[in-house]
């Protein structure tokens, strides 16, 4: 084992004053002590209180309970409530595996058996269960930090927020208060200084989308003639391996939806009246970008903008590469085609916290989300430039997104996450190479890896081999999917680890895998 898999990760000691500033913390506790009619000092040593964000205890419990996952560990609860959801969802819903307790990176399902989340609970959990750190948040509330507010009264914390993430967005230090001043007053093209707060992540790519239909359609009467008025806007997403637009995934609202194929019938209404077409790019094919730029941002039509994960979590992990989008890229910024990058699955999980960050890439719209409130909040956000910045407050839909709580998960786990970068990034390059070194071994049932560090994916040969191997990993306590549902992509098993997973638990994982490639 090498000298990084023996190191710990790195804890973090902070307290709110800490994270954000002994001054606004003196006026809260100031204003919690006139409504309660306490004293104030009571409440200034709470928020001066530290607290471990991982202690040593911690991880070490977590090491200790490897040896307990897939066995029944307590009784748990077999009269579980029945609900009273849809038929879809009560005919997916699995309440064995539903959580009776959370700790680290494990689950306690309702049968007593202990899980490892190596989904991470579809990246929710990207610090894992019960995370320590996330007890400042208690604080918080002891303090009388309300989570509700308006977008006419955004609170100290999550303007606070704003602000980090321009900075660590643009790749600015910390002390540099004036470069993210020049940052923030800054109207070039692609200069990322903009945020909006979004409860969920199909809110904020819907933001997004709304921003380039805007360069085409008036919001309201009180808006001025569209730049590309009168053109028809195509937007490009990227392609399924069969042509269609099955492999992109940006939301759950009906226009997102219908930019991967559903409501065919609707939608083709809409192409038939010119008021919107999407076509789809095929997975890392420059010349067919460049073909349909050639078509499609010409004449009557004008490209409105590229849309694309870098990671396709919901498309077997494909990745996509560095050379495809950096040509993307070029040719959309010489061609005024807004460029957004979908990191909804994929923030937080790069050791710069943005993974367009390790590609060199300057997108003209980020979605951010999921791993960054840890799953304490639904919590996304949208980030832009001054040029898109061209909806009003609620085009935008911004009023249900500024919760002061949900923005102190975001800090909390942003402090934690930079003070881990080389943990994140050690681990997660050990994990990858681990998985190709079984592809090579099993070159009979394997084809290939895809993704990148923690969301990395095993490419199978038979859905059969894909669904067996998940079944046999499920049945010991191992949170795996098979995708075998999309359009000719290949069948594959994903992963997406927490991101306090220890070398433990990592070659616990590759044991396990192993063992089950010999039996398929």
């Amino acid at each position: 084992m090498s000298d990084f898999q023996k190191a710990p990760i790195t804890n973090v000691t902070r307290s709110l004053n800490d994270l954000l500033g002994a001054e606004y913390l003196h006026a809260v506790c100031e204003a919690k002590a006139f409504l309660t009619g306490e004293h104030a000092q009571t409440w200034l040593a709470l928020a001066d209180q530290p607290v471990e964000f991982y202690p040593a205890w911690f991880q070490q419990r977590g090491d200790e309970l490897v040896d307990q996952i897939g066995k029944q560990v307590c009784p748990g609860y077999p009269r579980s409530a029945q609900g009273a959801s849809t038929k879809s969802f009560v005919a997916a819903t699995k309440t064995r595996w539903s959580p009776l307790s959370g700790f680290g990176c494990f689950r306690l399902g309702e049968d007593g058996k202990l899980y490892l989340i190596t989904k991470s609970e579809h990246y929710h959990a990207s610090l894992g269960h019960s995370f320590p750190g996330y007890n400042l948040i208690d604080y918080a509330k002891k303090l009388g930090v309300p989570n509700a507010t308006h977008n006419s009264t955004r609170g100290y914390i999550t303007r606070l927020l704003e602000q980090e993430l321009i900075r660590l967005i643009n790749g600015l230090d910390k002390q540099d208060v004036s470069g993210l001043q020049c940052v923030l007053n800054s109207t070039e093209p692609h200069v990322l200084n903009r945020v909006l707060n979004l409860e969920t992540g199909s809110l904020a790519v819907e933001a997004a989308l709304k921003m380039m239909l805007a360069r085409f359609y008036q919001l309201d009467k009180t808006f001025n003639e569209p730049l590309y008025a009168g053109k028809i806007p195509v937007v490009l997403v990227i392609a399924d391996y069969n042509g269609g637009k099955e492999a992109n995934y940006h939301g759950t609202t009906v226009l997102t939806q219908m930019m991967r194929g559903m409501w065919p019938a609707f939608f083709a209404k809409l192409e038939t009246a010119g008021a919107m077409v999407v076509k789809s790019v095929r997975i890392n094919d420059a010349e067919h970008f460049d073909q349909l730029v050639k078509e499609y941002d010409a004449g009557n039509y004008k490209i409105a903008g590229f849309f694309h994960e870098i990671i396709l979590m919901n498309y077997g992990g494909v990745r996509l590469t560095e050379k495809f989008l950096h040509h993307v890229y070029a040719v959309c910024q010489e061609r005024d085609i807004p460029t957004m990058v979908d990191e909804i699955q994929s923030c937080i999980w790069s050791p710069e916290l943005f993974l367009f960050r390790e590609y060199g890439l300057s997108p003209d719209l980020v979605s951010l989300g999921k791993g960054f409130p840890g799953g304490e909040y639904p919590a996304s956000r949208l980030i832009t430039t001054a040029q898109m910045d061209n909806l009003n407050q609620f085009g935008a839909l911004v009023t249900n997104g500024q919760e002061e709580l949900a923005s102190l998960a975001y800090l909390i786990t942003i402090e934690f996450a930079m003070a881990n970068k080389d943990y994140t990034k050690n681990l997660g390059d050990f994990y990858e190479n681990a998985l190709r070194k079984l592809t090579q071994k099993y070159a009979q049932h394997l084809e290939r890896i895809e993704g990148r560090r923690h969301l990395s994916s095993l490419y199978f040969y038979s859905t059969e081999s894909a669904v067996k191997f998940c079944k046999l990993l499920t049945d010991q306590g191992i949170d795996i999917s098979a995708q075998t549902y999309k359009a000719n992509c290949p069948p594959s098993a994903l992963t997406k680890l927490p991101l306090t997973c220890t070398p433990k638990m990592i070659e616990f994982l590759i044991d396990k895998m192993d063992d089950a490639l010999k039996h398929l």
